[in-house]
């Protein structure tokens, strides 16, 4: 089974697709959608980085043809609520997305995946790359952040849909 994990943003989304057909999960490809923030003065604007998103991420998907789609859900934190907003349009996308392409859906709460990772749910971005690096045996942990986030999140999913850590 093919389980490509998302965290997404609109800046950076990062993905991480696994293998998870035998022990140990495998490592299939990795990495973030870097979205453009415009060139000199001129920002972009959300709606045009959500379109640069959502052709990025479908490409992702022909490529990867993963079997799970895994995304972390909505945070909202008190001190940045506007976060939560946006990271909501990125996610509407990634959902679309999805669910055009008929392929399964999981959403996941980042303290369930941090707490299937590490075993502690408030697991800072340092432990949660670290953690991936072990997990795949990597030389160093995944940089940007958004890589091991995304990776956790397929594993996470992967760990939920097998059985092994009921969530």
């Amino acid at each position: 089974m093919i389980v490509l994990g998302i965290d997404p943003g609109l800046v950076l989304t990062g993905y991480g697709c696994i293998d998870v057909s035998r022990e140990p999960a495998r490592l299939v490809e990795a990495g973030v959608f870097r979205l453009s923030k415009g060139v000199g003065k001129g920002v972009l604007s959300v709606s045009a980085r959500l379109e640069e998103l959502d052709s990025d991420f479908r490409a992702a998907l022909a490529r990867l043809k993963p079997d799970v789609v895994a995304v972390e859900s909505l945070f909202a934190h008190y001190k940045h609520p506007a976060t939560a907003i946006v990271m909501g349009h990125a996610r509407g996308v990634l959902l679309l997305a999805v669910q055009q392409a008929a392929v399964q859906l999981v959403e996941l709460k980042p303290n369930t995946v941090k707490k299937s990772l590490t075993g502690f749910g408030h697991a800072d971005k340092g432990q949660m790359q670290r953690a991936i690096q072990g997990v795949f045996g990597l030389p160093e942990p995944p940089n940007p952040p958004d890589v091991a986030d995304a990776l956790a999140i397929a594993l996470c999913a992967a760990r939920r849909m097998a059985g092994a850590h009921p969530i």
